[in-house]
């Protein structure tokens, strides 16, 4: 192994001029071995040797002949090699980077390039591997315009002329393996743009980030997909019992875990998931994990798709939480945002220096109402990107379900915009058929390869079918939020208690279409915030009143069809407005009102679980039947829950919505005999007045409201009953 004469060399190639300036050029072409020359840029080192990779002998050194940091030297060398590097104060050992092949293969860049690869979390990104024996990492970045890309980081002094990646012009993906790169490491690509402007940009499928403010990315590791979970697909049936706490993780507490930091996955594993568990939950909803760089977005504009955010801790920390989720028997079902996306300057904005995820045109690539960016569903790589995202939240980490948030704005070309300021469809219509596309395929592929998980359109507008199975022509979505239904009854609920009889549609006009789709009833976050008052807030009356209306509410709530939804701080009648950046209003619990609305909202859930008729029938027409719906001198209202294939006992459900006790008031029934009151909303030990009937009454053989017999009740104020025949 012997080094040749120097005027073996050839002549000065233009292109390491080039290379050492950082500009754009074709690195494997220069660096590497080719033929008997040996290459490399290791700029600041006093000597680079290369050395056999089995036996560590030296096989020649290399010279840094213009002084800029390009060591080189034509050898003979007959088996793998290494580099020897001698920096000031260390020496290190590695593998040339640019002596390793092609890394990816033809089919994953076919499938990659047509949007259908299912796999993206291992294909792209920073995937921590061993090739031919050495431990390193693979990076992968989608940016078919860039003239260069580089990955930067700790390891190279954030330099993008020392590892500059191979592009595969096939798929427009760059490549490149780092040698002895560990799990850990911080690191960015640095592109020069189609226009040829140079940026640092973050992973878009970094599995992890560094936390806000820091814009870095993180090789982190991907652990196996989890276990098919047992019974998935029973308990997130349309017939299956579904009540949802909805958390903002970084306020629910802050001040327990000390100096008011944002809680970690561990604690609110250890502090959270019991909470739920105690009030009868069966679903945690979280608002977006996904790493986002503005904390007052709440998480609604994120840019690492693929990284749960690092203000609660590590990947695997929240993997570790979805656990215990599942070990406390609660099912995990997380926001997410396919829509759109921030602006910022190291996120997908021109990440190559063309509108490559957004559109080009602002009229189709730029929100108004959240000065965001609007993702190119009609892109395949786009909608592959998106797509692959679901799936890793589904499958790898194990969610049992996704809640899509500003679906109606995908689905429309005129969301919230003017005449002139939208681009129609090649029909000429409003509608985006590129979303709705993505959309249903999204759908369709969690269906085919997450049998169970169920995903949530939030979906404010009358688009039909969206929870119609995309096969007969609906977007395929498991449920949507009934933000009618919300804003009806919460409109009708901030009335005083004499003018509702004039505003009783607001109650009965949601069951006109309550089974048009399959429907969440839905009391989330975006009530309680800045300017819309807590809901208990909403309420006219003193305290008393108001804590009896919103028990009387929530009453209505779990006994109407769909299934149900709350945000934290519901349950323990919050008095102010949700603000991200406190904890929720914990010492309000020493208030016997507030602990009370807590211990009824804990019996709502057990009752709606352990009674049929209460869940079987949400999304089912048979499952509810009105009995007095014309009350509106009263304000009350009477329905039946109805077990649809009759094999339980039917629920019978009344509603008074003034302060007025209702003495003898008859009801009509399915059947005569005994019937107990299950559910009485006015009960001392929920802070109420303690008007209600005795356990068991009898109702008679005389008709009423078109029911063979009736029961003659003591209807309490502000007050909601549940009744069932004794068995």
């Amino acid at each position: 192994m012997s080094r040749l004469p120097e005027a073996r060399l050839p002549p000065r190639d233009c292109r390491l001029d080039a290379l050492v300036r950082g500009e754009p050029v074709d690195a494997f072409a220069v660096l590497g071995r080719h033929g008997e020359v040996i290459r490399t840029f290791q700029p600041g080192a006093h000597a680079v040797e290369v050395i056999d990779s089995d036996t560590d002998v030296v096989l020649g050194a290399l010279h840094d002949h213009a002084g800029d940091g390009l060591f080189e030297a034509a050898l003979v060398v007959s088996a793998g090699y290494r580099l020897r590097i001698h920096w000031l104060d260390a020496i290190q050992n590695i593998e040339d980077p640019y002596s390793y092949g092609l890394l990816l293969g033809e089919l994953d860049l076919h499938l990659f390039h047509e949007g259908r690869h299912r796999e993206l979390a291992r294909m792209m990104g920073a995937q921590p591997m061993a090739i031919d024996g050495v431990p390193g990492v693979r990076f992968a970045v989608w940016a078919p315009n860039a003239r260069r890309v580089s990955v930067v980081g700790d390891f190279n002094l954030w330099d993008g002329r020392r590892h500059v990646m191979r592009r595969r012009v096939e798929a427009g993906i760059w490549e490149l393996f780092v040698p002895r790169l560990a799990t850990g490491a911080r690191y960015q690509f640095e592109l020069i743009g189609a226009d040829g402007n140079r940026c640092l940009k973050a992973d878009p499928f970094a599995r992890q980030t560094e936390a806000p403010p820091g814009t870095a990315s993180v090789v982190a590791a991907l652990s196996p997909p989890v276990a098919v979970l047992a019974h998935r697909d029973v308990r997130q049936r349309r017939d299956a019992p579904i009540s949802i706490y909805e958390v903002h993780a970084g306020s629910w507490q802050r001040n327990e875990f000390g100096n008011g930091a944002s809680p970690n996955w561990e604690q609110l594993a250890e502090r959270l998931i019991p909470y739920v568990v105690s009030l009868n939950f069966t679903h945690i909803e979280l608002m977006p994990i996904a790493e986002y760089p503005f904390g007052g977005s709440w998480g609604y504009q994120p840019l690492g798709l693929y990284a749960p955010t690092a203000r609660h801790g590590t990947p695997d920390g929240f993997a570790r939480f979805v656990a215990a989720a599942h070990a406390a028997g609660l099912g995990v079902i997380v926001d997410w945002v396919p829509a759109h996306f921030p602006a910022d300057a190291h996120g997908l904005r021109r990440y190559d220096g063309t509108a490559l995820y957004e559109h080009e045109d602002p009229r189709e690539g730029y929100h108004p109402d959240w000065n965001t960016l609007i993702y190119n569903h009609g892109r395949p790589e786009v909608s592959g990107f998106l797509i692959g995202a679901a799936l890793q939240l589904i499958e790898h980490y194990g969610v049992d379900g996704l809640r899509v948030d500003a679906v109606a704005s995908m689905l429309h070309r005129d969301y919230s915009r003017k005449a002139g300021e939208w681009v129609p469809n090649r029909f000429g219509g409003r509608e985006n058929l590129e979303a709705v596309a993505f959309v249903r395929e999204l759908n369709a592929v969690i269906a085919e390869r997450c049998p169970g998980a169920i995903v949530i359109a939030e979906e404010s507008t009358s688009w039909p079918g969206v929870t119609a199975d995309t096969a007969h022509g609906g977007l395929g979505f498991a449920y949507k939020w009934n933000m009618g239904w919300m804003h009806d009854t919460l409109q009708y609920m901030a009335r005083d208690p004499v003018h509702r009889r004039h505003h009783h549609a607001e109650i009965t006009f949601g069951l006109m279409y309550a089974h048009a789709e399959a429907f969440v009833l839905p009391l989330s976050h975006d009530e309680v915030v800045h300017l819309k008052k807590a809901l208990v807030a909403k309420l006219p009356g003193d305290a008393w009143q108001r804590h009896a209306g919103l028990r009387a509410y929530y009453g209505l709530m779990w006994a109407y069809p769909g299934k149900k939804l709350l945000f934290m701080g519901g349950e323990i009648a919050q008095e102010r407005e949700w603000n991200h950046d406190r904890e929720l209003d914990w010492f309000g619990l020493d208030e016997p009102l507030k602990l009370g609305l807590q211990r009824y909202v804990g019996d709502l859930n057990r009752l709606y679980r352990e009674y049929p008729a209460l869940h079987r029938g949400d999304c089912d027409s048979r499952g509810f039947r009105w009995v007095i719906v014309d009350d509106t001198a009263n304000s009350t209202f009477a329905w039946l829950r109805l077990d649809p294939d009759g094999s339980s006992p039917p629920v019978l459900v009344i509603c008074n919505f003034t302060p007025a006790v209702l003495g003898r008031y008859r009801v009509g029934v399915p059947v005569a005999g005994r019937w107990c009151e299950i559910l009485n909303s006015d009960a001392a030990i929920y802070g109420g007045s303690a008007v209600g009937n005795v356990d068991v009454i009898v109702a008679d053989d005389i008709g009423s409201h078109g029911q063979p017999a009736s029961l003659c009740l003591m209807v309490p104020p502000l007050a909601s009953l549940w009744l069932v025949p004794d068995a």
